[in-house]
Parts: structure tokens; sequence; C-alpha cells
């Protein structure tokens, strides 16, 4: 008996989106990782340094919120405490995305937080991407450290590491990761002609409530 019919269209999202994810160079070998969160309440996650592109579904590894692997072969990424903080903390949220966007990673090594200097920032992002903390690669304290910033924001930059993402599903996700990488590379560019001018403080009130009554719409 095959998979029920939404499980196997996560699954295989995650398949797709961990491609776009190489091909628009948010990611390059076996960098960054995805996870999914089933309708059962179970996670797909990406697995350990596999190549994207020879990546299947089959390949994939499901967990539950703890972490203890339910099916898969393969040993799940070694980020999944990453990405299992942020599931378990907000049930609203069905994916998210770890990936090593550039201008992004610039932004994290110098641990300066990218500013929301265009509205569709804030209406999809929620704002001000923050930095969060310093905490080893793949311990549970990166992933408490970097889930606590995920509450009002679909976004965080983990310190000398990369860019998180998350969204009602991987595909949101994706999409959030490809505006930050775009906007990060705007600011960087700008940012040589001269000084930031912010966005009317008045707009971002207007739009702060957006994201929030987005996130928590079914997706």
């Amino acid at each position: 008996m095959g998979e029920p019919d939404e499980v196997l269209r996560v699954k295989r999202q995650v398949v797709e989106t961990a491609r776009a994810l190489l091909r628009t160079g948010l990611v390059e070998g076996t960098a960054g990782n995805l996870s999914a969160r089933l309708p059962d309440g179970r996670v797909v996650l990406t697995p350990s340094s596999l190549d994207y592109e020879q990546m299947e579904v089959a390949d994939l590894v499901v967990t539950d919120l703890e972490g203890q692997v339910l099916e898969g072969e393969r040993a799940p990424t070694t980020e999944k405490a990453l990405h299992l903080a942020c599931l378990r903390r907000y049930p609203e949220l069905g994916g998210v995305i770890h990936s090593h966007a550039l201008h992004a990673s610039m932004f994290a090594v110098t641990r300066q937080p990218i500013p929301c200097v265009v509205e569709e920032f804030q209406v999809y992002v929620g704002g001000e991407v923050p930095v969060a903390e310093y905490r080893l690669t793949g311990s549970d304290e990166l992933g408490e450290e970097v889930a606590r910033h995920v509450e009002h924001r679909a976004a965080v930059l983990m310190a000398n590491h990369g860019l998180l993402t998350v969204g009602r599903d991987v595909g949101e996700a994706f999409r959030v990761a490809c505006l930050v990488e775009r906007t990060a590379r705007l600011v960087w560019g700008a940012r040589q002609l001269g000084p930031l001018v912010p966005l009317p403080e008045e707009t971002l009130k207007r739009f702060e409530p957006i994201y929030g009554l987005m996130r928590r719409r079914k997706a």
C-alpha cells in the first residue's frame, strides 16, 4: 500500500524545494537542510550529506517532534535540532529551511540584522531580521536560541553561520529565503551609495499586523 496522497505531496515538495535552493544559489553542494510537518504531526527532514540533485523522496527521513527516527534508511540532517525546535514551539509552522544565502550570510558573520527597508519585508517577514547568538552547529542550544527569534518573524540569522526561514509550508519558507537574500543584497548595495533611508514609521505600523495574520491562516 502506498503513502497517503497528502504525505507524498509534502515529501515531494521538500525534494523540489531542495533542488530550487540549489538552482537559486541559496545553498551549494550538500549545505543547508529542510524540514516539513506531515499531516499526522510527524516531521520529514532532508538526509545528511546527500546532493540535492540526486535526492529522491525515498531518501527523506521521518522523525517525531523529539527527533526519534520513524522512517528512512539514511541519517537525518545533523541540524535536525534546529528544525524540530521551531516546529515544536510553533504549531502553525509547517516548513523550515536553513540556507547559506551569500548576502544574508554576510550579515550573519558581521552579526548585523537585515533592516526592514521595503514594504514587502514587513508584510512577508514581519520586520527586521534579527541575529541569533552564536551556538555550536547541530546543538540543541542552537535550536532553542534560533527558535525563540521566529516567534514574530519568518527569518533569523545565525551568527557566523547562515539563514533560517520558516513558513506555513516549505514552499513558503523558500519564498521568504529568496526575499531575505534579495533584500540583504539590496541593503549591501545601497550602503555603497549612502546611508539607508528608513520606511516611514506610519508605514511600518500599518503593515505590522499583516505577517501575524497570514502566519496563522492555514496554508
